[in-house]
């Protein structure tokens, strides 16, 4: 598995969407290695980020999975060489381990850049589409037309939404070509469980309403749309409070906002947390609120459904396809004030928590793993494009 978006230990929630699939992989008896390159940075110099990459290990072992970290030299806006670059570099390191089967392009950018040394290798490869890594490189004139060539060059591509499966059809001009994969949700850890007591556990008003908004803080999650609307909806209940868990760099943003709004005390900011952590925020929370501008097929929205917890969200990419036919679930505008009703309606009123749970336990890992090795053998059977 090639990919730029995998867990370190400094960064131990990044795409860990990634490893929770292919540690499954791992454990249905199949032989994975991944593979994750970086960019060559140094641990005492540059911004927070840099460094935290250059503390990632070389070579590690997560969950039984095997994970090489060779380096590559990026240069700052120059996202075509970079390409090359990382995609240069991860083949070097797949040819020094055991020859794969298939190699698996888990995050379609950049490691789709991968796709003409693999076949000169003849090696089966596959892309798999997760959200951002389609989404914002199919509006770049510059990027668009490497990532399609990549398509067409793999012959193969998943992705984990249906709105993703389309868009890298129509880039490749291959329709129905794609396989939809879908990510799954733990059912054990995400799970109803006792409001009262996980208000206590976390020192919460025992009947306060608590929105909460889970993704990291930027742009294309918009954080502050979710504030904003907050703060219309929670004028008449001044007991209301606006959880955040991630981080990213509209942090100060939203804290300077939340002063202006006058709403400093009512809006916790509690940057990432680990999985299990989380569980216990959904099951506290009377609703999760997803104001997203672009989506792949959001994890928070599953995890919020198994623990039987309520979700507002704008329809953005595969975030419709989980929630469509769930009462006021959706709020068609990215406006503050159709937000805010639409909030207060579904807080008023929500689905029956039986529905909630009926729709999670319709997303089961199994699923998505049986599609993705249907996926994978298709490549090895060599049925490519005509």
């Amino acid at each position: 598995m090639l990919t730029s978006l995998y867990p370190t230990p400094a960064r131990p929630h990044e795409g860990v969407f990634a490893e929770r699939r292919w540690a499954r992989m791992l454990a249905r008896g199949h032989d994975v290695r991944v593979v994750h390159p970086l960019p060559r940075a140094s641990r005492l110099l540059g911004p927070r980020p840099w460094r935290e990459i250059a503390a990632a290990p070389p070579h590690e072992a997560r969950d039984g999975l095997r994970i090489a970290r060779p380096r590559y030299l990026h240069v700052p806006r120059r996202a075509r060489a970079n390409a090359h670059a990382f995609a240069a570099c991860g083949l070097r390191a797949i040819d020094e381990g055991p020859p794969p089967e298939v190699v698996v392009a888990d995050y379609a950018w950049p490691a789709a850049m991968a796709a003409d040394g693999l076949r000169g290798r003849r090696l089966a490869f596959v892309v798999h589409g997760r959200g951002s890594d389609v989404l914002q490189v199919s509006e770049s004139d510059t990027l668009r037309p490497l990532l399609a060539e990549a398509l067409r060059a793999a012959g193969h591509w998943c992705a984990v939404s249906e709105d993703l499966v389309r868009r890298m059809d129509a880039l490749a001009h291959c329709p129905g070509r794609g396989v939809l994969t879908p990510n799954g949700v733990d059912l054990e850890l995400f799970a109803p469980r006792d409001r009262a007591v996980e208000r206590s556990r976390l020192d919460l008003p025992p009947r306060a309403p608590v929105v909460l908004v889970v993704g990291h803080l930027i742009q294309r999650k918009d954080p502050l749309l979710a504030l904003r609307a907050f703060a219309l909806w929670a004028g008449e209940r001044p007991d209301a409070l606006l959880v955040l868990v991630g981080r990213g760099p509209l942090r100060g943003a939203l804290e300077v906002h939340a002063r202006e709004l006058g709403l400093a005390g009512r809006v916790r900011l509690l940057g990432e947390l680990p999985p299990d952590e989380l569980a216990h925020w959904y099951a506290a929370a009377d609703a999760l609120l997803l104001t997203s501008q672009r989506e792949g097929r959001p994890n928070v929205v599953l995890e919020a459904l198994a623990s039987g917890l309520p979700v507002l969200a704008t329809p953005a990419g595969g975030t419709a396809e989980l929630l469509e036919g769930l009462p006021g679930s959706l709020c068609e505008q990215r406006d503050p004030r159709q937000l805010a009703a639409a909030l207060a309606s579904l807080l008023a009123s929500p689905p029956a928590r039986e529905q909630l749970l009926a729709r999670a336990r319709a997303h089961s890992w199994e699923a998505g793993l049986d599609a993705l090795e249907g996926c994978l053998r298709r490549a090895l059977d060599g049925k490519s494009l005509p």
